[in-house]
């Protein structure tokens, strides 16, 4: 094998498929990448949970393939001159890897030792932007958990049904939902995405909204499909939790609220705080006005804001971490927060219900407020 590409393409392609390579494993060629020529110069990495397949620009002299260890590979490309790469590999499994006056000669593997991406059917696919797909994670992953008990937890549903995409997290305090508006009508499918997997996409999506991704669903995989790119994951197993149990449209109080000034109030009060010191933040509907109070081991806070109401006056308490999180993903100027009762759950969301943040309160007792 023998290929040329510039140093720029090669760092890129390779950090792109790194974020697939096991970290923890007892198989040494999990730690590696597959480079293969066979008309196109092709990388791959796989976790066995986890694959990402990408194609680099170059300059094929002779096809082939090799594995290489993953880090010490993408450690050296990325210290090399800004130039062209030259790599090449031997009868014995050793990668040539030459840049202006710099030579590298390190020890591979067999590439008909690495284990191949599993082939995704094609017969589902929804296709979106990059651009949404990508807000769609960054708006619901915060509310996913990482922990084995909890596996479902640590992934995000999506549900396919007609012209709509739900994506669903929650992690036992919160949920979030955002609905995006599908093209093309599909029949109903559910599945579980696991949280690492959605992680990685972001990462790797330009983002652009002329741009993109095909997604392509099995019973068992996802695959991402998009530039010269693809990503392959398994599915998580289980039923996902039943949430319309948990939703309802009811509502005792309405507020509508400057997200901003409402988001760095808490930020504020959050100062207060210690991690280990778990003091929810006491807020107090009356009239035109929300009242923002927190008292810790470190100080108080009052604070009082603007709102427009309908409904109860109502006093309620909140993690102020779990407010936090919800609104610094929503994007418009203003948001509507909707309460039942100081022991149910508020939920946030628009007209449209594009979006809908479902957070439980903390109980309060009298001397707090």
């Amino acid at each position: 094998m023998k290929i040329v590409c510039s140093k720029s393409v090669l760092v890129t392609s390779v950090n792109t498929v790194m974020k697939a390579v096991s970290n923890k494993t007892t198989l040494p060629i999990l730690e590696c990448i597959l480079i293969e020529v066979n008309n196109k110069i092709k990388l791959t990495a796989t976790d066995m949970e986890l694959g990402i397949e990408t194609f680099v620009d170059g300059t094929i002299v002779e096809e082939g393939k090799i594995a290489i260890d993953a880090k010490l590979f993408f450690e050296i490309i990325r210290k090399l001159p800004d130039s062209e790469i030259m790599i090449e590999t031997n009868e014995n499994y050793q990668a040539i890897i030459k840049c202006e006056k710099s030579k590298f000669t390190i020890s591979g593997k067999s590439g008909d030792d690495f284990s191949l991406l599993p082939e995704v059917e094609r017969n589902k696919k929804i296709t979106i932007s990059q651009f949404t797909m990508k807000e769609v994670i960054r708006q619901t992953i915060f509310s996913t958990v990482e922990n084995e008990s909890t596996k479902l937890m640590s992934g995000e549903l999506f549900e396919i049904e007609n012209k709509n995409l739900k994506v669903v997290s929650l992690d036992g305090h919160r949920i979030s939902i955002r609905n995006v508006e599908l093209k093309e009508n599909h029949e109903l499918t559910k599945v579980v995405v696991p949280g690492k997997t959605l992680n990685e996409v972001s990462k790797i999506l330009d983002g652009g909204i002329e741009d993109m991704v095909d997604i392509y669903i099995t019973n068992k995989h996802i695959l991402f499909e998009f530039n010269e790119t693809k990503v392959v994951s398994r599915l998580l197993e289980g039923e996902y939790y039943k949430i319309n149990q948990m939703l309802t449209n009811d509502y005792e109080t309405k507020i509508n609220i400057n997200k901003k000034e409402f988001l760095d109030c808490i930020d504020r009060a959050s100062l207060l705080i210690k991690e280990s010191d778990k003091k929810p933040i006491i807020i107090n509907i009356c009239g035109s006005n929300i009242h923002l109070k927190i008292d810790s081991v470190i100080g108080s806070m009052n604070e009082e804001l603007d709102i427009k109401k309908e409904g109860k006056d109502l006093i309620i308490g909140f993690n102020p971490k779990l407010l936090m999180d919800a609104l610094r993903v929503i994007d418009d100027e203003e948001v509507s927060i909707y309460f039942i009762n100081p022991k149910a759950p508020c939920y946030i969301k628009d007209d449209n219900e594009s979006y809908r943040y479902v957070v439980l309160p903390v109980n309060i007792s009298t001397s707090n407020v």
